[in-house]
C-alpha cells in the first residue's frame, strides 16, 4: 500500500487519438493512476489517427506504447475501416446510426484491443510483483476504454454488458487474477454519456481536444459526413462550444 493506505493503481489506456479516448486518457490521469497509453496500428484506412494519438500522449505527458498489428486488418477485412472494398457510409441520421451495425464495424476489434491492453497491463503487474517485490494486495490494474453506448454507431462491442463479460474473462484467464488475486478492471467512464457530455467532460479535464482526430475516411482532412464526423460535430454543437480541432478532425 502507499503511505495513505491506497492501492498502487496501474492503468493502460487504449488511445486512438479521437475525442472519446483522449477524454478518457485525461480522466485516468486526473484520477491519479500510473498511466501508459496503448495505440494500435491494425491496418485501419484512417491511420491519421495514430499521429493524433502520439500528439495527445505527449501533451498529457504519458508514455505511449505503439503496437503494430497490421495483420488484424487483413483478417478482419469485412469492414470499411480495413478494406477499400467497402465505402465508408456518409450522411446517416442519428437514429439510423443507433439502429443497425454499419459496415464500419471491425469484427471483434474491441475484444482484440482489450486483450492486447490486458497483456500489456498484466505484464506490468507481474513485473511489479515478481521482479520488484510488490505486494499483490497493494496493486490494482485498470484498462481504460473510450467506449460509448449513447451517441455511437451501433457497435455491439460498445455496450456495458460486453465489458462486464470481458472483465470476467480476463480474471479467469490471467495469472494476475488467478494466482495473485489482482483484478484487471475495465474502466469505461464515458460509456453512458452523450457526445455533448463527453465534450464538456473533456474540456473540464483540460484534455487536448484540439489535437484529436475522429474521421473514418482516410484523407488528410475530415470528410464531415461519416458517422464519426457527424457525431463529433453534433456533440460540440449540443455542448455549445466550438470544436478546437475544427478543420483537423
Amino acid at each position: 500500500m502507499g503511505p495513505d493506505g491506497a492501492r498502487e493503481r496501474l492503468g493502460v489506456v487504449l488511445l486512438s487519438g479521437g475525442l472519446d479516448s483522449t477524454t478518457v486518457a485525461a480522466h485516468a490521469v486526473r484520477e491519479g493512476v500510473r498511466v501508459r497509453a496503448l495505440s494500435i496500428a491494425y491496418g485501419q484506412r484512417h491511420a491519421r489517427e495514430l499521429a493524433a494519438a502520439r500528439a495527445v500522449a505527449a501533451a498529457l505527458g504519458i508514455e505511449l506504447i505503439e503496437a503494430d498489428a497490421g495483420f488484424y486488418g487483413r483478417l478482419a477485412a469485412h469492414s470499411a475501416l480495413t478494406s477499400a472494398a467497402y465505402a465508408v457510409p456518409g450522411g446517416r441520421p442519428a437514429e439510423q446510426m443507433a439502429a443497425e451495425v454499419p459496415i464500419t464495424y471491425v469484427p471483434l476489434r474491441n475484444t482484440f484491443f482489450v486483450t492486447v491492453a490486458a497483456a500489456a497491463l498484466e505484464s506490468w503487474l507481474l513485473d511489479r510483483i515478481e521482479r520488484e517485490g510488490a505486494d499483490p494486495g497493494a496493486l490494482e490494474g485498470r484498462i481504460y476504454v473510450g467506449a460509448n453506448a449513447i451517441d455511437y454507431s451501433g457497435y455491439p462491442d460498445c455496450r456495458p454488458e460486453f465489458y462486464r463479460a470481458l472483465e470476467e474473462v480476463l480474471r479467469l484467464g490471467s495469472k494476475a487474477g488467478t494466482v495473485y488475486g489482482v483484478a484487471m478492471r475495465i474502466e469505461a467512464p464515458i460509456i453512458t454519456m452523450s457526445k455533448a457530455e463527453i465534450v464538456r467532460h473533456g474540456l473540464a479535464l483540460g484534455a487536448p481536444l484540439a489535437l484529436t482526430w475522429s474521421c473514418y475516411a482516410g484523407g488528410e482532412r475530415p470528410c464531415g459526413t461519416c458517422d464519426a464526423c457527424r457525431l463529433r460535430a453534433a456533440g460540440f454543437e449540443a455542448a455549445g462550444v466550438p470544436d478546437p480541432a475544427a478543420g483537423s478532425g
